[in-house]
């Protein structure tokens, strides 16, 4: 089965592991290729969904800053991509079909870690494609009400209307005022691609945050970012980038070999799986 990665950026992507991995515990030997639109010959996105169909690929997941232009190429629309508006997951074919396990992975992440507590009230940095598959995510999971740093304010109040049209408080904060909401939240979320080893850095003042708190770092090359060293010192409990990547990856693979019945063997490989990555990315469990 071939599989790939489109995106900028990919080439420290523990993708190819992670899906040649499941392929092996399922007896599906798996290949992965990247297609990075930082490296030269890069086909751009339409180009390698082309190349990618023409060579027999069967599906390929999608990662920045593809997302969201990607769900216009897709034929199909399923459920999770259409209500996010952007997608990480193309099943290949006669036709594309696009979904969303961003969302789906950020939820199972979430309920991993935390069990049924309720997100809260939830600062979110971020309104790009994994943002908005998170923002939803934390809709479904019962948060209070989203706060969303944005740089991009045309794409932010977009983001935070269709919030509110799924009967959630929703509001765009000028990055003024980012530092002032840290310590009224229960929730502070990281979507952006700040910390990213392409994108060195810390996305708040992790001084503010406060022992009762969880912290989402969607970022997971490196894992131990920044912002969850700061939130560890603060005593706040973590969701890194790594489980998002685990459970997300997860779900892309059970798409992608949907018609081999595999999904009970796939869901059974899933603590050891997010154990032996986390020992890997993080060197602790």
């Amino acid at each position: 089965m071939k599989l790939g990665l489109i995106g900028k950026g990919i080439l420290k992507s523990q993708a190819p592991d992670l899906h040649c991995r499941l392929g092996k515990l399922v007896g599906q030997v798996s290949s992965y290729d990247l297609f990075d639109g930082n490296e030269t010959g890069f086909r751009g996105l339409e180009g390698s969904l082309g190349f990618m169909r023409e060579a027999g690929y069967q599906g390929t997941n999608i990662t920045f800053p593809f997302k969201e232009a990607a769900l216009s190429l897709a034929d199909t629309i399923g459920e999770s991509a259409r209500k996010i508006g952007a997608t990480n997951t193309l099943i290949l074919g006669e036709s594309i079909q696009a979904e969303n396990t961003d969302y789906t992975g950020f939820m199972s992440a979430y309920r991993f870690r935390f069990g049924q507590t309720t997100p809260g009230e939830v600062l979110l940095i971020g309104g790009g494609g994994v943002g908005r598959a998170v923002a939803v995510g934390l809709v479904d999971l019962g948060a209070k009400a989203i706060y969303l740093a944005e740089t991009d304010v045309e794409r932010g109040r977009k983001l935070v209307e269709e919030l509110k049209g799924f009967g959630v408080q929703a509001s765009l904060l000028d990055t003024n005022a980012i530092n002032s909401t840290i310590p009224k939240v229960q929730g502070v979320v990281n979507c952006s691609p700040v910390g990213h080893v392409n994108h060195p850095g810390c996305p708040i003042d992790v001084s503010l945050l406060q022992p009762q708190q969880w912290v989402f770092d969607a970022v997971y090359v490196p894992a131990n970012t920044e912002f969850l060293q700061g939130a560890r010192k603060a005593g706040c409990k973590l969701l890194s980038g790594v489980d998002l990547f685990v459970f997300q990856g997860l779900d892309a693979f059970k798409f992608f070999t949907a018609s081999l019945n595999l999904t009970n063997s796939l869901d059974r490989e899933a603590k050891s799986l997010h154990s032996y990555y986390m020992e890997k990315l993080f060197n602790t469990i």
